[in-house]
């Protein structure tokens, strides 16, 4: 299936590792321009690496913190400067790590708040004007099944990311008529390396494969480059009537 996506210009937060190096190499796959971010330059440059054999001319990397409204708007003007705009944002900033249990401090949830909801907002607020000036675009948010179902996650996470979702689903309404389009993936467990479930995984092999093989239908791990699939149908002219949605990709481990 043609996605017509060659020369497509794709900006993926949160790209130098993990389920946002899956989303860029696939999007490098169809023929886009993408833009690799991360706040560790080594593991940004050890991206670009890997990922740039062949078509150094496609890929640009932005290392810094997207947290920061000042830091957002400098690889703005950097992806302006490189390809003259952004058909393509993926907001893909976010973090799991956070304290279990009820008794939190208001510290507690404003740190998990801050990455994983008001990131994707300041990057919206950034991109999406020159998108509403161009008539076009396609915004993607990277949220959690955390976020749609009780699952045992940090109360604050999945707080945060249940919220990045009605985000999503709303401005999709408000941005339409613009020719915008807004959609969510809520991915499951998906393994890479040096993230959170390969640490799980390495300290508890047999109980791990054992929660996998129970609440995972398909009895097995997400990879990165499967969210990456979900992520280019959805910012294709193939999804074009497709706006507002959640697509979970987690291995039918969600029920609702």
């Amino acid at each position: 299936m043609d996605l017509a996506l060659e020369n497509k210009v794709v900006f993926v937060a949160g790209s130098s590792r993990g389920i946002g190096n899956g989303i860029a190499r696939v999007f490098l796959d169809e023929g886009a321009n993408v833009v690799l971010t991360g706040r560790d330059p080594q593991a940004l440059q050890a991206a670009y690496a890997d990922l740039s054999g062949g078509r150094e001319e496609r890929v640009a990397t932005f290392p810094g913190d997207l947290s920061s409204p000042a830091v957002i708007q400098d690889a703005h003007q950097q992806a302006l400067g490189r390809w003259g705009g952004v058909d393509v944002l993926v907001c893909n900033v976010g973090s799991g790590t956070g304290r279990g249990g009820w008794q939190l401090a208001a510290s507690d949830w404003e740190a998990i708040f801050e990455v994983n909801l008001w990131s994707g907002i300041r990057l919206v607020e950034v991109f999406l004007p020159t998108m509403v000036k161009a008539g076009r675009g396609n915004i993607l948010f990277i949220s959690s099944i955390a976020g749609l179902e009780s699952l045992g996650a940090p109360l604050p996470y999945s707080a945060a990311k249940a919220a990045l979702t009605k985000y999503g689903k709303d401005l999709a309404r408000q941005v339409s008529g613009a020719g915008i389009r807004v959609n969510t993936i809520a991915p499951g467990n998906v393994l890479f390396s040096g993230g959170s479930w390969q640490r799980k995984l390495d300290g508890d092999p047999a109980g791990v494969m054992s929660m996998i093989r129970r609440e995972v239908p398909l009895a097995r791990f997400g990879e990165p480059e499967e969210i990456g699939a979900a992520a280019a149908f959805l910012a294709s002219a193939r999804a074009s009537f497709i706006t507002g949605a959640t697509l979970v990709v987690d291995g039918g481990q969600t029920r609702a």
